[in-house]
């Protein structure tokens, strides 16, 4: 599999980055194509120190783009697709839905466009150059909509999508699968909950609370901080991708969880009782005094919990760090970052 020729899109987004210097530690010899629109939640200095070495390349542009991603998969013919391209930001979507839509849906279109032309000989037959092509596409556990105090999404979870990005994303699903069926299109799917950890944008929970906390303003916590989410270390969701595109059967959908189903209240009450022992407030009080709830999220999803048993019995997959191991970890890169600690 080294002679692989893997092309990354959204390689400079939170996971993307995280899953390219991942793959690039474990498949030092593979030929890696980062293709990233390099928007506001994007980061080139995730990727910097890959740009210009052996096996690696860049390239600035967008998937709802068609020319140039057809472009780009008659120069370097991938052979492995990983699409992590998405706007994902929820309030962004209830904002803005019509980029949602162009990108996580016409762009996922383009994609699989572009591959199929690629890699099929005619539906069914894949060219013998593509035998072991793979398209993997990058899904949320918020596809699958809110969840009361029971029971947990898998495979056979039914789709109830309640904001438009996570309606942007189940249709993307919906597309992915068709190619599979329709033209037998070698894909792979994941659903993943909330991932956390080093290097995410300043917007999303765990970085707000953070920021927030020591620049010594009001803690945002939505309603009454009781929904509930599954927290998966960033890390761990690469080992899971890796294994899955190295092991998973052309159509297979796995859900990857972080085994941490906590409310946003609780994973505030833990951020705030290490800031108090890693950088207390001058003042000797508690950062828990600036916990404040705001008005509640359009169309906020109660709950999401993922059961992890398929990708755990098929494929031997893991989280292996507990929550309080990947929050520490996460919240000494952000004192760093934010207060330029060691």
């Amino acid at each position: 599999m080294e002679n692989n020729r893997v092309l990354i899109t959204g390689g400079l987004g939170f996971i993307g980055a995280h899953f390219v210097h991942y793959y690039r530690q474990t498949h030092p010899k593979t030929d890696i194509i980062v293709f990233d629109k390099n928007t506001y939640a994007a980061d080139i200095d995730r990727i910097a120190d890959l740009i210009n070495t052996d096996h690696f390349t860049y390239i600035e542009g967008d998937i709802s783009d068609q020319a140039t991603l057809n472009g780009v998969f008659e120069e370097y013919q991938p052979t492995q697709l990983i699409h992590f391209a998405a706007e994902s930001h929820v309030d962004n979507s209830i904002a803005g839905p019509q980029l949602f839509l162009k990108t996580n849906v016409e762009g996922t279109f383009y994609l699989l466009e572009a591959a199929r032309r690629t890699w099929m000989q005619s539906p069914h037959e894949l060219k013998t150059a593509f035998k072991n092509a793979r398209f993997y596409h990058i899904s949320t556990d918020e596809v699958f909509g809110s969840l009361g105090k029971e029971g947990r999404f898998n495979e056979q979870s039914n789709y109830a999508p309640n904001s438009p990005y996570s309606a942007s994303k189940a249709a993307a699903d919906h597309w992915v699968r068709s190619y599979f069926h329709t033209y037998g299109l070698p894909t792979l799917l994941s659903h993943c909950s909330n991932n956390y950890g080093p290097h995410q944008h300043n917007e999303k929970l765990i970085p707000t609370i953070i920021r927030t906390a020591l620049n010594g303003k009001p803690i945002p916590l939505y309603g009454d901080g009781q929904n509930v989410r599954d927290w998966l270390y960033v890390e761990d969701h690469c080992i899971a991708i890796e294994r899955i595109l190295a092991e998973g059967t052309p159509g297979q959908v796995f859900c990857i969880g972080g085994k941490a189903e906590l409310a946003n209240l609780e994973i505030c009450t833990a951020i705030v009782q290490q800031l108090d022992k890693l950088h207390p407030r001058e003042n000797g009080a508690s950062y828990s005094e600036q916990i404040s709830f705001v008005k509640d999220r359009l169309g906020h999803d109660y709950r999401y919990a993922i059961s992890a048993t398929k990708i755990k019995n098929e494929l031997g997959w893991e989280p292996k760090h507990s929550f309080e191991e990947g929050l520490k970890k996460t919240i000494v890169h952000y004192l760093a970052k934010y207060k330029n600690l060691s």
